[in-house]
């Protein structure tokens, strides 16, 4: 039996509870979910790669498909097939996102037919939460304990903390 692999690729900076909730959906939907996790040059991140890394793999610790958490750096259609995927994961939050997504998704498809693009609608409370928005409430001294788990909490405030010293 062929083993279906996903790839759910994103920069997880910090990683919150919509990127959980694509994972642990999107999990269902393979044998094996491979996490790429990548740096975007046009972003900050608070987080370098590795602490990425070892945050993304402690959040999904307990979820019960194969997970494998990586890194990249190169054209996502190229990681897609290094690591045997036949789908691309995608969530999307809102109208805005799926303009941007079905571009890429296009793209992609013409890179390399073989391999789809699936796309999970985040759960509605969780829709307005993004990475970026989530690091500034942060970063201006708000709750961020609706948005992603306490050790995330944790981690993003120590940095910040860190950051300031």
């Amino acid at each position: 039996m062929v083993q279906r692999v996903g790839l759910y690729p994103g920069t997880f900076d910090p990683i919150t509870l919509g990127h959980m909730d694509i994972i642990r959906r999107g999990s269902k939907l393979v044998d094996k979910l491979v996490i790429g996790v990548t740096t975007n040059p046009s972003k900050s991140p608070l987080f370098n790669l590795d602490e990425r890394l070892a945050m993304v793999r402690r959040e999904c610790a307990g979820i019960d498909t194969e997970i494998e958490v990586r890194p990249f750096d190169s054209l996502l259609i190229d990681y897609a097939r290094s690591v045997g995927a036949s789908m691309i994961l995608r969530g999307l939050r809102a109208v805005a996102d799926f303009e941007y997504e079905y571009q890429m998704a296009g793209m992609n498809q013409y890179l390399d037919a073989s391999i789809e693009t699936v796309f999970l609608m985040a759960d509605v409370a969780l829709q307005p939460i993004a990475s970026r928005l989530v690091k500034e409430i942060a970063g201006l001294g708000g709750d961020i304990s609706k948005f992603v788990s306490p050790d995330v909490r944790d981690d993003v405030m120590a940095q910040l903390s860190a950051r300031k010293a």
